[in-house]
């Protein structure tokens, strides 16, 4: 399985943490709660992620061994939970799964949704924005973007969707508008004309 960003891992021990670490990063590793793959450079056996805690500000980036891997969620298996887990959720769910069903493309959840859908603690809150991601291998015009757009829009939900693309993650609002838009990429972050090309 190729491991990519917003990925949940679960594998990192408190044993495997720095000394200097946050009180919170350890209560979190030790609780069993999954990190997750970001973006970043790092050596060939090593991973970057980040620990969330219950805080909004509470994230800790670090690297993790490929060895110490035990199990990978990805964002789209998220979307084949079962309602009945989450019923303060399925509306929701139901909601945008009946919207993104008319789209050939792989999509997910990610952020506080797709936190909670895979661990089944309660971090998604009232105010939450639902973070979804699209996987898009192929150029996508700006007016299937904004069919997408479109689509989403009808849902009435507070929704962060995000384009990944083969070299980065890319925004659709900021697709579907005109000029260079921002890419996030392992590199870090740059302002591209084409999101699609290296």
């Amino acid at each position: 399985m190729q491991l990519q960003p917003h990925d949940l891992i679960w594998g990192l021990t408190c044993a495997d943490l720095p000394v200097d670490i946050p009180v919170w990063v350890s209560q979190v590793i030790e609780r069993g709660d999954p990190v997750v793959m970001r973006r970043a450079i790092t050596g060939s056996e090593k991973i970057p992620i980040g620990i969330r805690g219950a805080q909004r500000h509470q994230r800790y980036a670090l690297e993790m061994s490929i060895y110490q891997i035990k199990k990978c969620i990805k964002p789209e298996q998220l979307c084949h939970v079962e309602y009945e887990q989450f019923p303060h959720l399925a509306e929701r769910m139901q909601c945008l799964q009946q919207r993104m069903q008319v789209f050939p493309w792989k999509w997910g959840y990610t952020g506080s949704m797709g936190f909670e859908l895979a661990t089944g603690y309660k971090t998604v809150t009232a105010q939450s924005d639902i973070d979804v991601l699209i996987r898009v291998p192929q150029y996508l015009s700006k007016i299937q973007a904004l069919e997408i757009w479109y689509q989403l829009e009808q849902t009435a939900l507070p929704l962060d969707v995000q384009l990944q693309t083969p070299y980065g993650g890319v925004a659709l609002k900021e697709w579907i508008r005109a000029g260079k838009v921002l890419l996030k990429c392992n590199e870090g972050a740059v302002l591209v004309d084409n999101p699609w090309q290296q």
